[in-house]
């Protein structure tokens, strides 16, 4: 016979999130950001099964140990329950539901019920998972808006944009890296190897920012899901698929940084 814990509700987390509800269940059920936009909280995420019903990964707590999470959703009553089935905190379920206020406001309820009955000990983690997932919410937040002004001003680049005078080269490698808008799209200008070259500020896999993102053995990685971009020739290291947007081609005239569509 299977035993099955008894939980106590250790603590309750209500927020107000500032995003549609659609940005907030594609949030939900991507496990694939947590240990790179949540890194300060989380290590490793490997995915073990995923699909409509949600997901199951292994989750390495930022300092802790591998625990077995699943996730089961209800889109339709607005709730999903996150269990741990494996691990030191196995048998504690996170139920959460969404309210929408608003096109963009969504009244958020989160509930811990933990396999505890001490009382000063589920008062005290009830404290400690409230913090967690203020924090996680807050970053979330951030993630959602961000992602929402992204597909708004998504648009084809204009391939027949004017060459951009981007200043004398002096002045302008004193300001690198330098963002910079061409035909629409949003890219970056930075020194590679003694070179100027320009590489896309937006990620082709979610739209996330590129734009501060480090230039390490000229690569780049995307905060949001971890994808590595060549700076140069815009391929990513683990999924082919994926490739930068092309830059337009970056030249020297007469002292000057030009951006101009290649051909």
């Amino acid at each position: 016979m299977i035993e099955v814990p008894t939980l106590s509700l250790a603590g309750t987390y209500r927020r107000r999130v500032n995003a549609s509800l659609e940005r907030i269940w594609e949030n939900v059920l991507d496990w694939e950001h947590l240990a790179h936009f949540h890194d300060g909280s989380f290590s490793e995420c490997e995915l073990l099964a995923s699909g409509p019903w949600g997901w199951r990964v292994e989750l390495t707590p930022r300092g802790g140990t591998p625990q077995r999470i699943e996730l089961r959703a209800d889109r339709v009553a607005g709730r999903y329950v996150s269990t741990t089935i494996e691990g030191s905190t196995k048998g504690t379920e996170i139920r959460v539901a969404l309210e929408p206020i608003d096109t963009n406001l969504v009244d958020v309820t989160v509930e811990f019920h933990l396999p505890e009955a001490r009382p000063d000990r589920l008062e005290a983690l009830g404290e400690v998972y409230c913090a967690a997932y203020a924090k996680l919410w807050d970053e979330d937040e951030v993630m959602m808006q961000a992602r929402e002004r992204a597909l708004a001003r998504r648009t084809t680049p204009d391939r027949t944009a004017p060459a951009l005078d981007l200043g004398a080269e002096q002045a302008v490698r004193a300001m690198l890296p330098m963002p910079f808008e061409f035909g629409g799209a949003m890219f970056r200008l930075i020194d590679h190897e003694g070179s100027l070259v320009a590489h896309s500020a937006v990620c082709p896999h979610w739209l996330g920012p590129l734009d501060e993102a480090p230039v390490v053995d000229g690569s780049i990685r995307c905060p949001w899901h971890g994808y590595v971009f060549d700076v140069v020739d815009g391929r990513c290291q683990s999924q082919p698929a994926l490739k930068l947007a092309p830059p337009p081609e970056v030249r020297l005239i007469d002292g000057c940084v030009v951006a101009a569509r290649a051909f």
